[in-house]
């Protein structure tokens, strides 16, 4: 399968489900218990809001949210604002959640994994293009804006 057909919300997805089977097949001690739990709601929320937010922005400017697409427009506003990335930390912040209501140590590697997915799959491709497409502006924006926070 090529990468272009596995974008991230598919791993956002498939994660989460890793993260449920998991946590069910190596419950690996239980970190986080009631009523602590339901703060990973908080979290979840607060993911897809910036998502959705980054998302509508995308729109507005008339632009891809495709990473393997050529983007129109260079994004500045909103939560690009303060960070380069905010779908992917938005994604992270989703998967801190499920951890957080899963409470058990094996749900909190699915971040991390996530995370370095991201990382090293989809930052560098994405930040080279754009500066192939965008040039000084976009080097501009890099150097004031950071990758994650």
């Amino acid at each position: 399968m090529k990468k272009e057909n596995f974008l991230p919300p598919a791993y956002l997805i498939s994660y989460l489900l890793l993260a449920i089977g998991l946590h069910f097949v190596l419950p690996i001690k239980q970190l986080i218990y009631v009523p602590y739990k339901y703060s990973g709601i908080l979290l979840i929320g607060f993911g897809f809001l910036l998502n959705i937010w980054a998302d509508g922005l995308f729109k507005k400017k008339k632009t891809t949210i495709n990473p393997f697409e050529k983007s129109s427009t260079l994004v500045l506003e909103g939560p690009f604002r303060f960070s380069r990335h905010p779908m992917y930390l938005g994604m992270v912040i989703i998967l801190l959640g499920e951890a957080i209501i899963l409470g058990s140590l094996i749900a909190f590697f699915i971040p991390v994994a996530f995370f370095t997915i991201m990382k090293i799959v989809f930052i560098p491709y994405e930040e080279k293009a754009m500066e192939e497409t965008f040039g000084r502006e976009y080097l501009d924006y890099k150097n004031r804006v950071r990758c994650w926070l």
